[in-house]
Order: structure tokens, then C-alpha cells, then sequence
């Protein structure tokens, strides 16, 4: 069986996006039950030298929808954004997984072999769309959602594994 990009990444983006909707959903109840501000999260950081709850989880939206629009123009570009409030950071992840649920099975196959410039400034690199999704954007988005959950998980937020993982395919379609 032939495994097609849209295989690979619309779904995997898919079910991420939709566990931290659930994910963040605990965390606002957590923030009431507690009687604590929720947008207090939105600066947590696990340690001091990483990017706090709000960057993580832009950084989910950048390499899931932004990383398919990036491959479709053929460029990435380091995206700069302010930081939104808790209710923006769900907003957020909610629009990136419609943006990501857009895309048609035949519009993300056609990006295949396509050329992604690379460029952050500092450096300059041409990829193929696959080779960027699959070694940039994919781990990149894996990393900054992982970190998203810790972090609520670190603030008490009663979640585990199974909120992560979200719903789980039983086959691919």
C-alpha cells in the first residue's frame, strides 16, 4: 500500500489539533475550579529558557496550517505574532485545525515535490515540500504540542496520555 502525502500529514495534524482542543478545554475548567485567572497560562513556561504556553502553541499553528500554506507558496518565512489571550490560544488552535481540515486529499498530494524555501534570515535552504513537512514541520509541530501538554500538566491541568493522543484512527482513509 502507497502511503500519499495527505496520508502523512493531514490527518496526524488532524488529531493533534483536536486533542489540544480538548486539552485546553481542561484547562480553563482547571483555571475556575481553582479560582485562578486562566489567562495566567498563557506565560507558564516548563523552565525559564522555553517558549511559555501562548508561543507553543502558535508554534502548533505555524507548522500545521502554516507549514500547508507555506508548502503551497513555496516559502517559509519566520512568522512573528503577538500573543493572544487564553480564549485567543484556543480561537487559534480552532482555526488552524479547520484551516488543516480545508485542505482536499488532492490539493496536498499535488505539493509533492514542490520547492520550499527556507529562509529565516540568517539561513536560506530549498527543500522539497515532502522533506519539509517531514523534517521540519511535522517534528517541529510534535515537539511544540508535547510541550503545550506538559506545561498545562506541570500547572496541575488533571489530564493525561489518552488527552494527548485525542481521537485515534483505526484506519487510514
Amino acid at each position: 500500500m502507497a502511503i500519499a502525502l495527505y496520508d502523512v500529514v493531514v490527518p496526524n495534524f488532524l488529531q493533534v489539533l483536536g486533542s489540544l482542543r480538548g486539552v485546553l478545554d481542561k484547562g480553563r475548567e482547571h483555571a475556575i475550579a481553582k479560582g485562578f485567572d486562566v489567562n495566567s497560562l498563557v506565560q507558564a513556561r516548563l523552565i525559564d529558557d522555553m517558549f511559555p504556553l501562548g508561543l507553543q502553541l502558535r508554534r502548533v499553528a505555524d507548522h500545521s496550517r502554516g507549514a500547508l500554506e507555506d508548502v503551497a507558496k513555496g516559502a517559509f518565512t519566520m512568522p512573528q505574532h503577538d500573543l493572544p489571550d487564553y480564549a485567543g490560544l484556543q480561537q487559534l488552535i480552532t482555526e488552524a485545525e479547520t484551516a488543516v481540515r480545508g485542505w482536499t486529499r488532492e490539493a496536498v498530494n499535488l505539493l509533492e515535490g514542490g520547492e520550499v524555501i527556507f529562509d529565516t534570515g540568517s539561513r536560506r535552504t530549498s527543500f522539497t515540500a515532502e522533506a519539509f513537512l517531514f523534517s521540519f514541520s511535522l517534528p517541529n509541530f510534535y515537539f511544540h504540542a508535547v510541550t503545550a501538554y506538559d506545561i498545562l500538566r506541570s500547572k496541575g491541568v488533571p489530564i493525561g496520555k489518552r488527552d494527548y493522543l485525542g481521537q485515534l484512527r483505526t484506519q487510514l482513509a
